[in-house]
C-alpha cells in the first residue's frame, strides 16, 4: 500500500498563496452591470479548516501574516484582522473534538457563528478606533461572500482530512 503523505506545503501554504491571489483579484476595480465583484475574506476559510484538519505551529504563524497582509492591503488598522483570524483559529482548536466528523451542515452552521463573531469583533474595533460606526451594507456586503465561500472550507477539511495514513 503506497502511503500518501500530505505535508504542509499541501495543506498551509498553497491555500495561503491562493487565499493572497483570489483577494487581489477580487479587490479589482471590476464593475459588471454596475455590481463590483465581492470582497470575501479568503483567509477565515482557512483560519477554521486549519485546526480541524491539523493542529500545527505554523497555521497560527502562516494567518498571523495573512492577516497582516489583509491589513496593509485594504489599508484597515494594523493587527485587526490577524487578531480576528487567530481567534477563529483558536476557537474551532478548542471546539476540535466537538467538530471531528461532523456533518457538513453542523461545520456550516459553526463556521457562521465564527463569521458572524469574527465580524461583530471587526466591527466594534473600527467604530472603536474610527469613533464613528462603518456602514452596516458595506458589512453585510463582506460577511455574505465570506459566507458562500464556506464550501472550499468543507473542501479542504475533507480532502485533507487524515490525509496522513502515518497518523491513523
Amino acid at each position: 500500500m503506497a502511503v500518501r503523505v500530505v505535508g504542509p506545503m499541501q495543506w498551509i501554504v498553497y491555500p495561503s498563496l491562493a487565499a493572497i491571489a483570489a483577494t487581489v483579484i477580487l479587490a479589482t476595480p471590476v464593475e459588471l452591470f454596475g455590481l463590483k465583484l465581492p470582497e470575501p475574506v479568503l483567509p477565515l476559510v482557512l483560519a477554521f479548516a486549519w485546526p480541524l484538519i491539523r493542529p500545527s505551529m505554523l497555521g497560527p504563524a502562516v494567518l498571523f501574516l495573512l492577516g497582516l497582509f489583509l491589513d496593509l492591503f485594504w489599508g484597515g488598522a494594523m493587527g485587526l484582522w490577524p487578531l480576528c483570524l487567530l481567534g477563529v483559529y483558536g476557537g474551532i482548536l478548542l471546539a476540535r473534538n466537538l467538530l471531528a466528523g461532523q456533518e457538513t451542515l453542523i461545520l456550516f452552521a459553526w463556521y457562521a457563528a465564527a463569521s458572524c463573531l469574527v465580524f461583530l469583533t471587526a466591527y466594534l474595533i473600527v467604530t472603536v478606533q474610527a469613533g464613528n460606526a462603518p456602514s452596516l451594507i458595506s458589512l453585510f456586503n463582506q460577511v455574505w461572500p465570506t459566507l458562500a465561500i464556506f464550501p472550499i472550507a468543507a473542501w479542504l477539511i475533507e480532502r485533507f482530512d487524515d490525509g496522513d495514513v502515518r497518523f491513523r
